[in-house]
């Protein structure tokens, strides 16, 4: 069992309070696909089991993942099992595009962002998710972690503008997530026996640290980064 799998039996505002990154990728997921028009093209690259889908009933979802993720994921209702860095779609064909903590886990993330910019009609808007500290996660498929400097560099080199870069959250949360994180050394054969005693220690400081996260005003310890960004020119 997972620290992720406690809090998912907590309350919905503690649920939020503790995965705060999981809350804020379903919040600008959502946001995103309230901006998409009804009908429109909408590429999910990096989709997974599909778990946005929901959100853009009123378009043309076409998740598209290469399938190796997680061996326990079913993806059964995607549209392509495909590499992102050679997308089955043509040029200008797509009018928004999603990439939610996914490009850590691509070998040559510039060919993907440029890949993702082609697809995209002119002005089409692109959102990335990606981590800054995380840990080793989907071995051994984990190749990268991303500044705020990066994310930028690869869009701008990409060809996308109007870039926006939010951080998730600053020091205190991500210090909130990493004592969650201790959780996970308690779990398998007689390692349980120290679960209780573990997670009576290490949860309730990290239900407070976040209230704390004001304190964090540069954002240099994050746990990763929203990132928006638009294709050139006029639909």
């Amino acid at each position: 069992m997972r620290y992720s799998v406690v809090a998912e039996r907590l309350p919905g505002f503690l649920r939020r309070h503790v995965l705060y990154f999981e809350a804020l990728i379903e919040r600008e997921v959502g946001r995103f696909a309230a901006e998409t028009q009804s009908g429109s093209f909408v590429l999910d690259a990096g989709a997974g089991e599909s778990r946005h889908a929901r959100h853009f009933a009123h378009a043309r979802y076409i998740g598209i993942d290469l399938g190796i993720g997680d061996a326990a994921w079913n993806y059964r209702d995607l549209d392509a099992i495909g590499d992102l860095g050679a997308l089955p779609l043509r040029d200008g064909s797509m009018d928004a595009c999603l990439n939610i903590v996914t490009l850590e886990h691509v070998r040559e993330p510039a060919r993907v962002a440029a890949e993702l910019a082609r697809v995209l009609r002119p002005g089409g808007r692109m959102l990335f998710v990606v981590p800054h500290e995380w840990e080793v996660h989907q071995s051994p498929h984990d190749y990268y972690r991303y500044t705020r400097h990066g994310m930028r560099f690869l869009m701008e080199s990409a060809g996308f503008e109007a870039i926006e870069i939010e951080a998730a959250g600053g020091y205190f949360r991500l210090l909130a997530r990493r004592l969650l994180n201790g959780l996970q050394f308690f779990s398998g054969g007689v390692r349980w026996l120290g679960f209780l005693p573990a997670a009576m220690f290490l949860v309730p400081p990290a239900i407070i640290l976040p209230w704390l996260d004001f304190l964090d005003r540069e954002r240099n310890f994050t746990l990763g980064y929203v990132c928006r960004a638009q294709k050139p020119g006029r639909p």
